[in-house]
């Protein structure tokens, strides 16, 4: 999967396009230091998006704009 566009839609919010969503918006909003899927304005011509999809998404539009380090060190990953 590739990052087709993306812009800055308001304040925290990011709207992209991926290649192989290419009908469906994807809106991110940002968490701390790193952005996450907040909605798919999902289009019937494109494939489900699945959660792989969107976690894909999230780590290409982080790369992109410099936040790959505080997205791999989220809580989530992090281990006790």
């Amino acid at each position: 999967m590739k990052l087709k566009t993306w812009s800055f839609a308001r304040r925290n919010t990011i709207k992209a396009i991926f290649d192989e969503f290419p009908n469906s918006l994807v809106i991110f909003r940002r968490v701390k230091y790193y952005y996450f899927v907040y909605t798919v304005d999902w289009s019937a011509i494109d494939p489900p998006v699945s959660r792989d999809n969107l976690e894909e998404m999230e780590w290409l539009i982080n790369k992109e704009l410099d936040h790959s380090e505080n997205y791999r060190n989220r809580k989530f990953f992090k281990s006790d």
